[in-house]
């Protein structure tokens, strides 16, 4: 068994909850900017001090309809400030948020609702409103429905945040000690937030997170010292997710200013705007960012194409350097220089133009798109973490970087490789268990205060911690082998272009078969050059590109052993999405739901 130890653990917080963090933020710096937003084609800013006014409203809003200490609310909507002030309020109230993503089907709304309670639920638009109130008869807990944009109802079952705040004001009139009591009364042990897993099963789970535990967590991020109120921050991340709430959390506690925009398609025009200083974000964005930036120099002439691709070399022979631990010297140095001056610092401003770095995490970065970035002067800080432990358990910092890695833990965070190789968790930041599943919490919670994560992993020398597979979905094979599917699946799409998902499959199976999806896109792209059929719904028809594929899958089998190859494939003709509920909202593959759904031609590799 190998750890790490917990050479940096923190104190106790010096503040009793995240509304007495969110007070001495809004006492300490009271006109500085705290949010940066659209409102309509322009940008507008608020204020510590102004969003206060707005926690406090909508928080008495939920006093004057009798919110008891750790109710749920919950929040579906897309990311944006009045998300995070929602959030706040739930909290100063003394309730508890529950998240659900805005892309969730409805079936799924109802499950979480009524699984957790919900009382007051608030949504972005009218849209979302009509669906809840769709399905109002199924939920007898709740009471309200309150919406950030665009309603102009003011009375009854839905109502606008507008009318919500006024009616907050009114009871704040009536009953002026009321805010300030319930907040000060919160604990640290309180029950802060119940955030549905997103789950690779059908049914998600609550995980129940104090207040305590959001405070360690940006209190650990403030340790590591990368961090200041000189930045910028561009959230766009959804807030449902983990990754994103710690963000929140974070921007509190250091004062950070923050673009808060959920706007995915707009990102790219977004981050010219506003000039960011960093941004968090999943590795899917990385890829597509990747992908652009290649798409748009192929479509350069013959000579600046030629820059790029030399540019891109040097770029990546001093990201090898540096990764040695060493700093380019020479002739690399200047051809560096020269590169950055000509091609890198136009890919930068694509970002910004002051982006210092970003950090990935919710899933694996691959480890080519982490060098690409780095070749050109861009810095992906991959980190990890589980909803149960609060997000960020481990992340990589500026100067202390490997790639391939998650990086070290945080200050007064443990972490140790149990005998198995599963990676076990421990700090002020694990949950408490999850909602109505005791037994569930007993299987992944120690008397000792672990967190099993279902994750397999290695602590190298240097105190980096590396993912290797999930435990849970260990392939054991009909002849004994333990086989982790990601090593395969992992090397397939970060090899091939045109694979967009690939599942091992071969529990209890004499060999291993794989599943494989095709990124229409690229495919589209590559058959028009070769003057192949390009219909995307049609792709997986087309014997040239099923050839090539078979061609990565033959290059991927000869770097592992046999046991861990894939026999054989079958390209699928559908896509892998959350409509077809064969990915999370976090875009994780639901390994059991597709094995299932493709039962059938799983069954038939295995014939003939």
């Amino acid at each position: 068994m190998s750890a790490v130890p917990d050479t940096a653990h923190l104190a106790a917080s010096s503040f009793r909850s995240v509304p007495d963090l969110w007070h001495h933020r809004i006492g300490s710096t009271p006109d500085a900017v705290a949010f940066r937003f659209r409102q309509g084609a322009d940008w507008a800013e608020m204020t510590w001090e102004d969003a206060g006014r707005h926690v406090k409203a909508i928080a008495t809003g939920l006093l004057g309809l009798g919110l008891e200490a750790e109710d749920r609310c919950c929040i579906l909507s897309k990311t944006c400030h009045e998300w995070v002030l929602a959030d706040l309020a739930i909290l100063c109230a003394g309730g508890a948020t529950t998240t659900v993503y805005p892309s969730a089907p409805t079936a799924d709304c109802e499950y979480i609702l009524a699984d957790s309670g919900c009382r007051v639920i608030f949504v972005d638009t009218p849209a979302q409103a009509e669906r809840i109130e769709g399905i109002r008869e199924a939920l007898p807990k709740l009471e309200r429905i309150v919406v950030f944009r665009d309603e102009r109802r003011r009375r009854g079952f839905v109502v606008s945040l507008e009318a919500f705040e006024e009616e907050g004001r009114s009871w704040a009139a009536k009953n002026p000690e009321g805010y300030t009591e319930a907040r000060r009364s919160v604990s640290a042990h309180q029950l802060a937030t119940v955030m549905y897993t997103s789950g690779t099963t059908d049914h998600p789970k609550g995980v129940m997170l104090t207040h305590d535990a959001w405070l360690y967590k940006a209190e650990a991020i403030d340790a590591l010292g990368f961090l200041t109120p000189a930045d910028v921050q561009f959230l766009f991340l959804p807030l449902s997710h983990v990754f994103a709430k710690v963000l929140e959390m974070s921007l509190i506690r250091l004062g950070i200013p923050t673009v808060v925009d959920g706007a995915v398609d707009e990102l790219s025009d977004n981050l010219r705007a506003q000039q960011p200083t960093w941004m968090a974000g999943v590795p899917r964005v990385f890829d597509k960012a990747m992908e652009r930036i290649h798409a748009e120099a192929k479509a350069q002439p013959p000579h600046k194409r030629a820059l790029f691709a030399w540019a891109l070399k040097v770029g990546r022979r001093a990201s090898a350097v540096r990764q040695q631990g060493r700093t380019p010297n020479g002739l690399l140095r200047a051809k560096l220089r020269l590169a950055d001056r000509l091609v890198f610092r136009k890919l930068r401003e694509a970002f910004g133009g002051q982006m210092r770095f970003m950090i990935s995490g919710g899933a694996p970065l691959s480890r080519s798109v982490a060098e690409f970035f780095d070749a050109i002067g861009l810095l992906v800080l991959e980190g990890y973490g589980l909803t149960e432990s609060a997000a960020a358990s481990c992340v990589n910092r500026p100067d202390d970087m490997r790639l391939g890695t998650v990086g070290k833990p945080l200050p007064g965070c443990e972490v140790k490789i149990s005998g198995d190789g599963e990676i076990l968790i421990r700090s002020r930041g694990v949950m408490k268990g999850y909602w109505n599943h005791p037994e569930e919490t007993e299987r992944v919670l120690t008397d000792d205060g672990w967190l099993c994560t279902g994750d397999l992993g290695v602590v190298h020398h240097s105190g980096h911690v590396q993912i290797t597979g999930r435990k849970k979905e260990l392939i054991v094979t009909a002849g004994g082998k333990s086989i982790p599917p990601a090593h395969f699946e992992n090397q397939l799409r970060n090899r091939c272009p045109y694979v967009a998902h690939a599942v091992l499959h071969g529990d209890r199976r004499p060999y291993c078969v794989a599943l494989v999806t095709i990124d229409r896109g690229r495919a589209s792209e590559w058959a028009k050059e070769h003057d192949v059929p390009s219909d995307p719904h049609r792709l997986h028809e087309q014997r040239l590109l099923v050839d090539l594929i078979q061609d990565y899958v033959d290059a991927v089998n000869r770097d592992l052993p046999p046991w861990e190859q894939a026999r054989r494939i079958a390209v699928l003709p559908e896509a892998f999405t959350q409509e077809n509920r064969m990915l999370t909202p976090s875009l994780k593959v639901k390994r059991r739901v597709v094995e299932a759904h493709y039962a059938d031609v799983l069954d038939s590799l295995y014939t003939g």
